[in-house]
């Protein structure tokens, strides 16, 4: 017989088990969710979409035939920061203010992430890859405990290595390749808290430019094809190797039906129209594709936002499907938050929570409609038919029989396209600033897209290569480390003589330098005459940009004149610049000097 002592004993150790086998009761009802976001992903570009043969994709076609292919999965923007923001936020950008590139992330750094939601609610959070939301080594401020921000083959800040161990917040050099980088920690996260529920965010930077796939994905795919097509593949056959780790790590730790995935692509692939195979894999066609749709990166055509989109939960979500209604990236956070049981108000999220709709439970459409705004494009999707506006120009389709957005129906159904032009003025007076943009602004890519994909008008031809070689032998090239755009060239004896592109009307000359690698802040100084009046605009990018941001610009006016004027102008930034771009009035400008003097290193100059 047990003492009294020894009973006491006894009920204590049971009452702790049983405490302890309640908590991991309730941890094992809180399931794991995990976001694969693609960079400038093609619809085309999964080989479960079945419409090229020359992309393997196995992995992510398991995921999509474990759970749903969705036939109709939109981004929220044909752009990777207002697509991301709106994705961590669950409500659309233009509602505080993140409508494009470029723009203010005070608002979005007032909102609540699906991360700091998850992570208050108890969830592990971490962040992999591109992130794109202002400074990298502040993700923790929005909700991720662990950073693996890397998407270049350059430092990057991270907070873990890739096996996952800890480390202070801190740029930490390349350990592989940066996909594999990414795929590699977000496995360890895995296994280091297999007993806790996760959120992990994986932003792959691919198959965005840079293209940098390294030789053993590349060798996947031989044969004649377009370079940049091979680099896409690749990468994206590295994002597909990422995925199919993770996926055999979860099933190795038992969690399979416990997690939740979506893979979704953040925006259509930028074609530029033409689609070039230019050297190098810069700026420019990123090897990716739109097929069947129409349109590109840069555009409210199914092309620009229409993406690759997955969703897989095994036990949970029927396998096999292939989900005719429209969803959208807005829907993660919605779905997210309901599954982990975390309470939000009514106005917190603009999506909408797609397990009961992927389930079977509810047989209807998730929205009766889908709206976007995006500088100078409006559209709406509701059921079949889509309106989409651009400057001035308004289209109606029918997506059901044209998908491709090849028959504008405008004429023959005014009455739809005044109810649908209707439905979404009156939503976008709800954003902010209110209501629809009608202007083109002047140098937009989109006006030529337009003209193209959706007029059917010839696009203009592509300006011949500029080929150092041929050009060093002509008897005037200059002999300078500058390339110029929108314009000729050459070196005199008074300087460099620039004359504007007259075919060019969107856009004046600019001389451009790449590869830097120069401390900010830096003084520009230039002295030049003009034949027309204007502006003399600087402009540069930090190796975490991949584009020309509005606020890294300053330009100052500048008055025609036969004499010699001399302006500067400072690049206040405490970064590394690597691009930068002077431009200059239309007509003709002669260039004496330019110098960029950086904090500490040697001056920039015309010549050297």
């Amino acid at each position: 017989m047990l003492t009294k002592s020894a009973r006491k004993a006894r009920r204590a150790i049971t009452l702790l088990i049983l405490l302890i086998s309640s908590a991991v009761g309730h941890a094992d009802e809180r399931p794991n969710i995990i976001v694969f976001y693609t960079d400038d992903h093609g619809y085309a570009d999964l080989s479960c979409q079945d419409v090229f043969d020359d992309i393997r994709t196995p992995n992510v076609d398991a995921l999509a035939a474990s759970g749903v292919r969705a036939l109709h999965g939109y981004s929220t923007a044909p752009q990777c920061v207002p697509s991301r923001a709106g994705l961590m936020i669950g409500k659309f950008q233009a509602r505080f203010g993140v409508e494009s590139n470029g723009r203010p992330l005070d608002g979005f750094d007032r909102e609540t992430t699906i991360a700091q939601r998850l992570q208050a609610a108890g969830y592990i959070t971490a962040q992999f890859g591109k992130w794109h939301l202002g400074p990298t080594a502040e993700i923790p401020k929005h909700g991720f405990k662990h950073v693996y921000a890397q998407n270049s083959q350059g430092p990057f800040s991270a907070n873990i290595t890739a096996g996952g161990d800890d480390r202070p917040m801190s740029p930490l050099k390349p350990e592989m390749y940066h996909v594999d980088g990414c795929s590699q920690a977000a496995a360890s996260i895995i296994k280091r808290y297999k007993d806790q529920p996760l959120f992990l965010y994986v932003a792959y930077r691919a198959p965005h430019v840079p293209l940098d796939a390294p030789p053993q994905y590349l060798k996947r795919f031989p044969g004649k094809m377009p370079e940049r097509r091979r680099q896409a593949l690749a990468m994206l056959s590295a994002v597909d190797d990422g995925v199919g780790l993770v996926t055999k790590t979860l099933k190795e730790n038992g969690l399979t039906e416990k997690t939740l995935i979506f893979y979704i692509g953040d925006n259509g692939a930028p074609l530029k129209i033409h689609k070039a195979d230019t050297p190098g894999g810069g700026p420019g066609w990123d090897g990716s594709l739109n097929d069947p749709l129409n349109g590109e990166k840069g555009m409210l055509s199914e092309g620009g936002m229409h993406t690759p989109f997955v969703v897989s939960w095994p036990g949970k979500i029927p396998a096999g499907q292939e989900y005719p209604h429209p969803i959208s990236a807005l829907d993660v956070a919605a779905t997210a938050t309901a599954i982990a049981n975390v309470k939000t108000e009514s106005d917190d999220l603009d999506g909408v929570n797609l397990i009961p709709f992927l389930s079977g439970q509810n047989k209807a459409a998730p929205h009766d409609a889908l709206m976007w705004r995006w500088v100078s494009q409006s559209a709406i999707r509701e059921g079949n038919w889509k309106l989409l506006r651009g400057g001035n120009r308004e289209y109606l389709y029918n997506l059901d029989t044209d998908l491709e957005e090849k028959n504008n129906l405008a004429a023959n159904h005014p009455e739809i396209a005044t109810r649908l032009r209707k439905r979404l003025s009156d939503w976008a007076d709800e954003l902010s600033p209110p209501g629809l943009a009608k202007d083109m602004p002047n140098g937009g890519a989109w006006g030529s897209y337009f003209d193209f994909y959706l007029d059917g008008k010839e696009p203009t031809p592509l300006r011949d290569k500029f080929d150092p070689k041929n050009a060093a032998n002509s008897a005037n090239a200059p002999n300078i480390p500058w390339l110029l755009r929108s314009g000729r060239m050459r070196m005199t004896k008074d300087g460099l003589r620039i004359t504007a592109d007259k075919k060019s009307k969107r856009q004046t000359p600019f001389l451009a330098r790449n590869a830097l690698n120069i401390e900010g802040p830096i003084t520009a100084a230039i002295t030049f005459r003009a034949s027309d009046k204007g502006v003399i605009r600087f402009s540069w990018r930090t190796p975490t940009e991949k584009e020309f941001a509005t606020e890294n610009r300053v330009q100052i006016p500048v008055d025609a004149s036969s004499d010699w004027q001399t302006i500067r102008a400072s690049m206040p930034t405490s970064s590394k610049i690597v691009h930068v771009r002077v431009q200059v009035p239309a007509g003709e400008t002669t260039i004496k000097t330019l110098e960029l003097t950086p904090t500490k290193g040697k001056v920039i100059s015309l010549r050297k």
